[in-house]
């Protein structure tokens, strides 16, 4: 086996740290676009006056690098070729993420609004394998930036649990009434349309039964109640009442019945990539200890000489590798497979490396403060902000918990089949 990064990848990583060097590097120091990034950068991203939303100048930055990265043949790289991409593999997206988290804060990569030169976009994939013709005629938009479509699925009363959901639509002459509410629909206070999920059909805890809606968001009836001031500021995430809205029977995305399928159609790309980014910026955390340990001579001698600096670093760098090992295997091994398979085969790997890693940065971003002392608990570090953004996807994309417990379904047998030439 090869365990070295393909050669086409390692090219494409020096290709884009030139793109950085070359394009985004003299943006983000353009302007004093570099409030955004120093210790001024959650003052200047949020306009605490208008509901914790994030500023328009912070925002008109963001699509500035978008569209330099989208003119360079960045930004879509892991869609396919048919919507300009480079038909990304898997391995190759967590290989990049991991890159890039690695470098730090900085225009290039900034997750905290899922914001990079190699984008993520799933919800061209969803119209592209699941919407009708009509439909897919929103892709062009959602790649432009014309276009924005939130994801509306958890509910105030129901998270994991959206076999659950309260929000239900109902047959109304050609097409359907909604009425339910939502929350953490990021991204709403821009977004053309709103993915909502209603149980049409069958009872509370059935998988079947639950459709997806295409619906503007500014259909009547459709309110953003309040935005959610979160750990991480500035927010986007806001909680909204479905009134009433009514939708044409075209607005319904895929099987109406299997709506949840939807929700799962990106998960585990989604968990893969988000687990790469943690590692990366685990180990930017991690090297910058190290470093500053070396240089911080308290009592006459550097930090680093003391074993209750380096052993908590150590062990942080070898679970590090060790995740690096896990994550680009599994990475790998998907891009054998097709989603379907993915599913049954690989679920509980992709949970493991996600779980694990979301956790290991807020165990690196803790210790990084904590090795810089007092200066690496104010914002003039990163630390603070990369804890506070990363604390976050232990709870998204399906919670530790909900993860450890796939993890334990397939270890029991209780769910999955078993693996196929796979060393877990």
């Amino acid at each position: 086996m090869d365990f070295r990064i393909p050669a086409d990848i390692a090219a494409y990583l020096v290709e884009l740290d030139q793109f950085i060097e070359r394009e985004i590097k003299p943006l983000q120091a353009k302007d004093d676009n570099e409030r955004f990034f120093d210790h001024r950068r959650e003052w200047a991203r949020t306009d605490f006056e208008n509901q914790g939303l994030p500023r328009h100048e912070w925002e008109d930055l963001l699509r500035q690098m978008k569209r330099l990265a989208d003119k360079a043949g960045h930004y879509r790289y892991a869609l396919p070729k048919e919507f300009g991409g480079k038909d990304g593999t898997n391995l190759a997206m967590a290989i990049i993420r991991e890159h890039l988290a690695a470098k730090g804060l900085g225009l290039h990569n900034d997750l905290q609004n899922e914001s990079s030169i190699v984008g993520n976009l799933p919800t061209a994939l969803m119209l592209r394998d699941f919407g009708t013709e009509e439909q897919k005629k929103l892709i062009p938009g959602i790649l432009e930036g014309k276009l924005r479509i939130s994801f509306g699925l958890t509910e105030p009363n129901h998270g994991s649990d959206a076999t659950w959901m309260e929000t239900r639509g109902v047959k109304d002459g050609k097409g359907w009434r909604i009425n339910g509410a939502k929350m953490w629909n990021t991204g709403l206070h821009e977004a053309t349309h709103d993915f909502v999920f209603a149980r049409t059909s069958g009872k509370d805890g059935d998988a079947k039964g639950i459709t997806c809606f295409i619906v503007p968001t500014k259909s009547e009836g459709f309110k953003v109640e309040e935005y959610l001031w979160t750990f991480n500021m500035p927010t986007d995430h806001p909680r909204i009442s479905l009134t009433n809205v009514w939708v044409p029977h075209e607005a319904i995305l895929g099987d109406p019945e299997d709506g949840l399928a939807l929700a799962q159609h990106f998960v585990h790309e989604n968990r893969i990539r988000q687990a790469a980014s943690s590692l990366g910026a685990a180990q930017f955390c991690i090297l910058e200890s190290v470093k500053y340990a070396k240089e911080r001579k308290p009592f006459g001698k550097p930090l680093s000489t003391n074993q209750a600096i380096q052993f908590p670093l150590a062990e942080l760098h070898t679970e590090a590798a060790m995740l690096r090992a896990l994550i680009r295997q599994t990475a790998w091994e998907m891009d054998q497979m097709s989603k379907p398979e993915v599913a049954i085969h690989l679920s509980d790997k992709v949970s493991m490396c996600n779980y694990r890693a979301n956790r290991l940065v807020c165990e690196a971003a803790d210790r990084a403060i904590q090795v810089h002392g007092g200066i690496g608990y104010s914002r003039h570090k990163p630390f603070e902000h990369i804890y506070r953004h990363h604390r976050r996807y232990r709870i998204t994309e399906g919670s530790e918990e909900i993860q450890i417990r796939k993890v334990a379904g397939h270890l029991f047998g209780a769910i999955g089949k078993p693996k196929r030439n796979s060393v877990a």
